[in-house]
């Protein structure tokens, strides 16, 4: 006959319990810090995404660091200005980024970037000029696009800054607005969809054909 199996004591099955717990908080945790969520807030990015749209932005692919001040480090090395290196890659143009508005009002901002550092944007015939050249945006719904005669109309795009706007061109406060974005303000990248059901899935970027 069978002998029966002894109990475990409740201290080992409450241990396991919080050991499971703990665990699961560290995931969570971690997931929060690297892939944080953020749902879109408003109509600025329509019909790329909508309003109650849920992502999860990636903080690490813009990771960067300045080289000369880790060189500055060693005995008898002085180097100055910046050396500015992204292990994975700079935002680049056509990504839709999360960051800090420069008004630091309200909650982060959803945008996509269209000018990289020393592109010259401007705006003509209805449409957004990159270094000359009309850019081809077939993911907005309206054919027109307007600056006005602000001071963000026809600038070159500072080192270390992006310019960004929004797909709904007629219903967004963006660089048109508030100038170029600072890389350092930037959160993330939209990098998975994940609500509603229907939407799931990375998000990509327009080829441009540059």
């Amino acid at each position: 006959m069978d002998q029966p199996r002894p109990r475990r004591p409740l201290r080992h099955t409450l241990r396991q319990a919080a050991e499971t717990l703990m665990l699961a908080t560290a995931i969570y945790l971690g997931v929060q810090v690297v892939v944080p969520p953020y749902a879109v807030d408003g109509a600025s990015m329509n019909p790329s995404l909508r309003d109650g749209e849920r992502l999860l932005v990636n903080r690490s692919v813009y990771a960067h660091f300045d080289a000369n001040r880790l060189w500055n480090l060693l005995p008898g090395i002085e180097r100055s200005g910046e050396a500015i290196v992204y292990p994975f890659h700079a935002p680049e143009r056509g990504e839709i980024v999360v960051f800090d508005p420069p008004q630091r009002r309200g909650g982060p901002y959803i945008k996509r970037v269209i000018g990289l550092p020393g592109d010259q944007i401007a705006f003509a015939e209805g449409g957004v000029w990159v270094n000359g050249r009309p850019l081809d945006e077939s993911y907005i719904e309206a054919a027109i696009t307007e600056c006005g005669n602000g001071p963000f109309c026809a600038v070159t795009v500072p080192t270390g800054e992006v310019y960004v706007l929004g797909d709904n061109r007629g219903n967004s406060s963006d660089s048109r607005v508030f100038g170029p974005v600072p890389m350092d303000a930037i959160i993330g990248k939209a990098w998975i969809a994940n609500w509603p059901l229907e939407k799931v899935g990375f998000i990509t970027e327009p080829e441009y054909g540059e």
